[in-house]
């Protein structure tokens, strides 16, 4: 039965895995000063055109979405999120046991929009009786496969500049939402129009590890103290710097992500071949295809996957996440079993 329910359902690309056997022994200093990290700060300095970039090497995406959050708020300070975002959908309250309140807007394509946040700011008005909206988080790509275009981010990044909010991406999956075919940011784009965002490495060939960019350094000043009162600052940052470091040589890290892309739009386009619809729009490695419930059981007994909402009695959206490392074989016997429903 092969697994489509994530896209870190496998170890590590083998180049990293190499690495560290390579590296096991070289000595090096601890908490992210080695070498190794080092170098991957600076490429992603020159990656991002900004030598003053404030950079950090945590280990998941809860526990970086978290800790930038707390490390950025006042005490009466609220973050904004569409209602799918991660923070509010499924990190179990952590941002509310950092003290914060999550305020939800509800979006058709998971994506915020200035108007969104505008009527936010109006309900919550009342000073000092409820919490400040001070940060507005986003993911690209969102946790229903869509992505921002340029003109779309530089609107949300404009208009919370205008209001004093911060601009705080989610970039698990950053990599398959700038390899999209409908793509048109880069990754100096997402550097200049955000205050903090991250690159992830969990979900795209890397063991574990996320890379935190505070593109206005002075937010990310004192950073690393908080690190290390969360437990997230590790003794072995080796670990994480490698990682990044194989990652980010050769485009490997885009090319994975490329590769998770064009199996999920194959899934897709045999969906879309026998008439099927989908309950979001999407150009990267998450696909939503909506089937009735007897044709999901029976994909069921090959193919292991979620079934994410239920449209009827009769019929639901399933979720469909294909890898870095997704072989096409597999991909080309479920676009068989496709046409067989």
């Amino acid at each position: 039965m092969y697994n489509f329910k994530s896209d870190y359902s496998e170890g590590a690309h083998p180049l990293i895995l190499q690495k560290l056997i390579d590296t096991n022994f070289v000595q090096q200093q601890g908490y992210g000063e080695d070498e190794y990290s080092i170098e991957a700060m600076h490429i992603l300095k020159n990656k991002i055109n900004n030598p003053e970039a404030k950079i950090f090497f945590l280990s998941g995406g809860t526990q970086t979405n978290l800790t930038v959050i707390a490390s950025l708020l006042r005490i009466h300070e609220a973050v904004i999120s569409a209602r799918t975002g991660h923070i509010y959908a499924n990190e179990t309250g952590a941002i509310e046991a950092t003290g914060h309140r999550v305020i939800t807007v509800e979006t058709a394509d998971g994506k915020l929009r200035p108007t969104h946040l505008e009527s936010v700011l109006l309900e919550y008005s009342l000073r000092p009786h409820v919490v400040k909206p001070k940060m507005v988080y986003i993911s690209n790509s969102t946790e229903i496969g869509s992505i921002y275009n340029k003109s779309e981010l530089e609107a949300l990044s404009s208009y919370c500049r205008e209001r004093d909010l911060l601009l705080f991406m989610d970039g698990a999956r950053l990599g398959h939402a700038l390899t999209a075919d409908d793509n048109d940011l880069s990754l100096e784009d997402i550097a200049q129009y955000t205050d903090v965002f991250y690159l992830g490495g969990t979900k795209n060939g890397a063991l574990l590890g996320e890379a935190v960019i505070f593109n206005d350094s002075s937010l990310g000043e004192e950073f690393d103290y908080v690190l290390k009162q969360r437990g997230a600052l590790l003794a072995k940052g080796r670990i994480l710097g490698i990682q990044f470091l194989e990652l980010l040589r050769d485009n490997l890290y885009f090319n994975l992500a490329r590769h998770a892309n064009v199996q999920a739009q194959k899934i897709a386009a045999a969906f879309r071949s026998k008439g099927y619809s989908f309950l979001t729009e999407s150009s990267t490695n998450q696909i939503f295809p909506i089937l009735t419930k007897q044709e999901i059981a029976k994909l069921l007994k090959k193919y292991d996957f979620y079934i994410w909402k239920n449209i009827d009695e009769t019929h639901a959206a399933i979720r469909l996440i294909t890898s870095w490392a997704t072989p096409e074989d597999i991909v080309l016997e479920f676009v068989e079993e496709i046409k067989l429903l």
